[in-house]
């Protein structure tokens, strides 16, 4: 390693507390840990703070948490850290030209796909959502676009059919905590220089909406597999199943499929047997793997079957 170097962190999530004890592991001087204001969670709606903001506090560094570094003020107080880097992971704000200019080597962005695809907000999700065989980590060095800045280091990792967006955001966590202070090194040292990414291939990670949810059976049976794994298991896909004809319909989220090679001719959105494959728009059908109604756990689909009563024929909405 090169000597310590002083570092703002920048980053809110699960993913981004890998990235900042792996720095701090490595020996780095944390000056100051950035991270989004706490926000209301929960029945009582208290205030609850960012994971990466929980940690930090708990490793006794100072936690800022400015709603917007526009101001002023904000750009003088970041510049007074007097860094050598910022490194940013997820960390939800917008840095302005000032702040990006701050650091003696610049700010170190960790992002999550294979650039320059997936830019954006939800590159994990949409990465599944599209059925990519392949996505990673890549250390970019930012500047004012949009996740447009040059590539230092990447790490790869195939996508699985069995992946939902929990297991490869673990996977892409433990790969960025590895690849972030080797890149902070290549960086000060020099032995790495950062290449401009390709101006084909750029496609957006925009964020997730409730339109995303919605399980359409019409669509292709990979289609709705991707989608169903790609939001699992928050916010989670959905559809709507009456347990009786009369029944008002009950919002079930479908937490983790499985592509089947099953082919029929009925309706989409059809039990194609009495354990949960469920007939999809091209012929295909996809098994459903596990579920959650409202108000209840998220369970294996043999449990659900335990309490809930889906006969071959039931149609799904």
């Amino acid at each position: 390693m090169t000597k310590p170097l002083r570092i703002a962190f920048m980053g809110s999530p699960d993913i981004a507390v890998h990235v900042l004890a792996a720095v701090a592991e490595a020996g780095h001087d944390i000056a100051c840990v950035y991270s989004q204001p706490p926000r209301p969670s929960g029945r009582g709606k208290k205030l609850r703070p960012t994971p990466v903001h929980a940690f930090a506090e708990e490793q006794g560094y100072e936690v800022r948490t400015p709603k917007s570094l526009k101001p002023a003020e904000e750009k003088a107080r970041f510049a007074a850290l007097d860094l050598d880097a910022a490194v940013v992971v997820a960390y939800g704000l917008i840095l302005p030209k000032a702040v990006l200019d701050a650091p003696r080597l610049g700010c170190m962005n960790m992002h999550a796909s294979l650039l320059p695809r997936w830019r954006g907000a939800a590159p994990i999700q949409r990465a599944i959502m599209a059925g990519d065989a392949m996505t990673g980590v890549q250390a970019m060095m930012m500047e004012e676009g949009l996740d447009t800045g040059p590539v230092l280091a990447s790490e790869e990792t195939r996508i699985f059919g069995f992946d939902t967006a929990g297991s490869l955001h673990d996977k892409l966590a433990d790969l960025a905590a590895d690849l972030a202070p080797r890149s902070l090194d290549g960086l000060a040292e020099g032995t790495l220089t950062p290449q401009p990414q390709s101006e084909d291939g750029v496609t957006y990670a925009s964020k997730l909406t409730a339109a995303d949810q919605r399980i359409d059976w019409s669509r292709p049976a990979w289609e709705v597999d991707c989608q169903i794994r790609g939001l699992a298991p928050f916010p989670g896909a959905w559809f709507h199943w009456r347990p009786k004809p009369d029944d008002e319909p009950v919002r079930v989220k479908a937490l983790l499929s499985k592509l089947s090679d099953a082919h029929h001719d009925a309706a989409p959105g059809t039990l194609l047997d009495d354990a949960l494959l469920v007939a999809c728009g091209d012929g295909g059908a996809v098994r459903l793997k596990a579920l959650q109604k409202p108000g209840s756990r998220a369970m294996e689909a043999k449990d659900f079957l335990l309490g809930n009563k889906v006969d071959e024929g039931t149609r799904f909405e």
